[in-house]
């Protein structure tokens, strides 16, 4: 085994391996994860002996903590470009895993943060654990969520999805399943078994079925008892109107939500619940990586990236200076400029597909 490769692959029966392989920073995606499992995926495809893929990542902590946000901050202080480089094949990526035509199965075991979301929540058998950490929290970064995130976020139930874009809240098994992220919740000691099981399955029925008799009972979470308190907030126009929504409400749970947002960057926020509700029209998930890309790309060129990640990471500071410093400075003219068409720059998934 080579501990440099980023992708591990190997067949067991009918089912192809896919394991990220860089567990030291908890798998994060680089260029070269991601050209490995394009690769790996495209010759599944292609291979009439594999039945399913299982995708999984290297190490105890998680799937995948996202993207290797240190190399993306690095490029942006030097006024670099070969993050939009990356972010054209990840998207690509992620609409390949979406439109995969055999089982994409997804152990989100563990961590599965940014992009690890995108390359599991978009496959057709998404499995969560008790050990289950998933988000999007692109915004504490002072980014926006990305690799398809708002589409999925923007189908939860009522505003649980924008509650998540938001925040960047963090959720187990049971809110996972609920908010649409997950399909089935299998206890991680029983994932060795599964995965032995699913080497024998001659067909997709074969691997539902077998899914179907491992998965377990997720209970309860947290998301469901506080609907109320979501739902009213977050129906506001603006982030300052969310705010002032939640440190009004009488649930101890929704003033101290208003007090994290008004921690975190407010053009990321006001541009993430535009993204979000932009996301609920009736498009194809190609569309919406193209308008991911677009945001994408703006907001690695504004101030609030850099800082963002020089406060929560690089420093550990955890006092970013954001520009603007408050929701109700953000201007409206600023936040459509994310969105705005890139001209020669477009991604253009939605015209070309995946394979272009």
């Amino acid at each position: 085994m080579n501990d440099d490769t980023p992708v591990l692959v190997h067949t067991e029966g009918h089912v192809r391996h896919l394991t990220l392989n860089r567990p030291r920073v908890l798998n994060a995606l680089d260029h070269a994860s991601v050209r490995a499992l394009g690769a790996a995926l495209a010759a599944a495809e292609r291979d009439d002996a594999v039945t399913a893929v299982i995708v999984s990542g290297a190490g105890p902590r998680g799937l995948c903590a996202g993207g290797d946000i240190r190399a993306l901050h690095d490029d942006a202080r030097a006024g670099g470009a070969a993050s939009l480089d990356f972010w054209r094949d990840e998207y690509r990526l992620n609409a390949r895993i979406h439109r995969f035509p055999k089982p994409y199965v997804a152990y989100m075991d563990g961590i599965v943060m940014g992009g690890g979301v995108g390359i599991s929540a978009h496959g057709s058998v998404r499995i969560v654990t008790e050990r289950s950490r998933v988000a999007m929290p692109e915004t504490a970064i002072g980014f926006v969520p990305d690799v398809g995130g708002t589409h999925l976020l923007a189908r939860a139930p009522g505003e649980l999805g924008t509650h998540l874009a938001l925040t960047g809240r963090s959720i187990g098994a049971a809110d996972a399943l609920l908010c649409g992220l997950a399909d089935h919740r299998v206890h991680s000691e029983d994932l060795p078994a599964l995965t032995a099981a699913l080497a024998g399955c001659a067909t997709p029925a074969d691997v539902a079925r077998t899914v179907r008799s491992h998965a377990t009972d997720a209970g309860t979470g947290e998301l469901d008892g506080a609907r109320e308190w979501i739902d009213a907030c977050y129906t506001a126009d603006s982030v300052e109107e969310i705010v002032d929504r939640l440190q009004d409400h009488g649930a101890p749970a929704a003033k101290e939500t208003a007090q994290t947002l008004l921690t975190l960057s407010p053009t990321a926020l006001a541009v993430t619940l535009e993204a979000v509700r932009r996301a609920r029209a009736p498009r194809s998930l190609e569309e919406a990586l193209d308008q991911d890309y677009r945001v994408s790309t703006r907001a690695f060129a504004h101030p609030d990236f850099v800082e963002g990640v020089r406060a929560r990471i690089v420093d550990k500071d955890h006092a970013p200076r954001w520009s603007p410093a408050r929701p109700g400075e953000v201007r409206g003219t600023d936040v459509a400029r994310y969105f705005a068409p890139l001209g020669a720059g477009e991604l253009g998934l939605a015209a070309t597909g995946p394979d272009a």
